[in-house]
């Protein structure tokens, strides 16, 4: 692997603050709202990747989630916006960066992870330029889990083949390691309101029955370029995610929340759906409550 160089923030100072400062205190502001999460060990989550001001309150719920746990590393995984390619890409570079400092990619890890996929998978920088999937996470974890390293993955096309290589390479990658993964994904695009919510209660229906061959089939209902806008941009990741974690021994999920932009902006008539889950193995049915934000 290449280690010279840093991935630099694509969308610092546009999706979220541009300053330290700035970007510190609206994250805090996110996770102080949280209220609760699962009662139990967390080891995966679905959060968001909107813009910070409309998904933030979403995925906070997801980072509020793991703040306590320990971990050896984070595997992100997004959805590729920009690059159309097959199979999964693994950035090589040796940290990626946001106004709070740099995040170290976890070299042993991601290598791994590739040895463990096959021709799936493979070290390439390309897709991960622009994409905002991933570093709309960093932030969240920087502040919960302030010295954990990554594995940043994009997938490209998200056919059934690429999702099952990736399920099962994450499985024995980190079987018996303290591994966090974290599916990057937003649900339906542009419907009003009361459509959104009625496509997001399909995908929220899935995840909270830890049922990642139902998602999957809710993605193949519609051609490949429309999954993102009916069901989820991310659904591919989220449905490897899913896998990976009943594999490596979770065995339930909690729907933290969903919501839309709307809830933000006012504008009932386009929004995109965000959600937040946890999987895990917890000790009681539904949320407990929490003090404050570990930040």
């Amino acid at each position: 692997m290449a280690r010279q160089s840093i991935r630099p923030p694509a969308v610092a100072g546009t999706w979220y603050a541009g300053t330290p400062e700035a970007l510190a205190r609206d994250v805090d502001d996110h996770l102080t709202a949280v209220d609760a999460r699962p009662a139990g060990t967390v080891g995966a989550v679905i959060a968001p990747h909107a813009g910070l001001v409309y998904s933030g309150p979403v995925a906070a719920w997801a980072y509020r989630a793991v703040a306590s746990e320990r971990y050896d590393v984070a595997v992100l995984i997004g959805p590729s916006h920009f690059v159309p390619f097959e199979g999964v890409a693994v950035d090589d570079r040796a940290a990626f960066a946001t106004p709070l400092g740099s995040v170290r990619v976890a070299t042993g890890e991601a290598e791994a992870l590739v040895d463990a996929a096959g021709p799936v998978l493979g070290f390439d920088r390309r897709p991960h330029e622009r994409e905002h999937s991933l570093e709309m996470q960093l932030p969240f974890l920087q502040r919960v889990q302030p010295s954990l390293p990554i594995v940043p993955a994009v997938m490209g096309y998200q056919t059934r083949e690429t999702v099952d290589a990736l399920a099962a390479a994450l499985a024995q990658a980190y079987a018996g390691r303290r591994v966090l993964l974290v599916a990057s994904t937003d649900l339906s695009h542009f419907f009003a309101a009361p459509t959104a919510a009625r496509l997001d209660a399909r995908v929220v229906e899935h995840v909270g029955r830890f049922d990642p061959d139902g998602l999957m089939q809710e993605l193949e209902r519609y051609p490949e370029h429309e999954r993102g806008r009916y069901v989820a941009c991310g659904g591919g990741p989220a449905v490897a995610v899913m896998r990976a974690a009943l594999a490596l021994g979770m065995t339930a999920s909690r729907v933290l929340r969903r919501a839309d932009s709307g809830d933000v902006s006012g504008d009932r008539d386009s929004v995109v759906g965000y959600l937040a889950a946890a999987f895990g193995i917890f000790s009681s049915p539904g949320l407990q409550p929490l003090g404050e934000a570990r930040c």
